[in-house]
């Protein structure tokens, strides 16, 4: 059986972040695709951080309840539930390292889950990491790359 994977129309998996997903362009978040969710899978569950990061691993993006049935998040499209990012906002913040601080690795993780989440909206990364604890059936990793000059 084919293992959960996660793809963008944006970027290749280690390949660079087009700028108009940071903070530098139209911070949009980027188009995401899934496929083979293994059974059971009720909803999909998301975080995007950035583990170079100079104040250590920075949270770009939490999500949850995400339907796997259509099989894509489009470009800008806020998921049913975000949690709070590095910025203290909730929603998505695209790539933003310090300038001259070389390439930064932008690792999207995206969770099967066996059940929906009940977290309230703007929950944190440790919030969401503990409802995702036993509930995982399978993990995907994209990573993109970005840098300010």
């Amino acid at each position: 059986m084919p293992d959960l994977e996660v793809t963008s129309g944006a970027f290749e998996d280690g390949g660079p972040i087009p700028r108009k997903y940071t903070c530098e362009g139209e911070n949009l978040s980027p188009s995401l695709s899934w496929s083979a969710a293994p059974e059971g899978t009720r909803t999909l569950a998301l975080i995007v951080h950035d583990p170079d990061a100079p104040s250590g691993d920075f949270i770009h993006w939490l999500a949850w309840n995400i339907d796997p049935g259509p099989g894509s998040l489009e470009e800008g499209r806020s998921p049913p539930a975000e949690g709070t990012h590095g910025g203290g906002a909730v929603g998505y913040m695209g790539p933003c390292p310090p300038p001259g601080h070389g390439s930064h690795r932008y690792v999207h993780q995206l969770f099967a889950v066996d059940s929906d989440l009940e977290l309230e909206p703007g929950a944190t990364r440790d919030e969401l990491q503990a409802a995702l604890d036993g509930h995982v059936l399978e993990e995907a990793r994209l990573v993109g790359t970005y840098e300010r000059t």
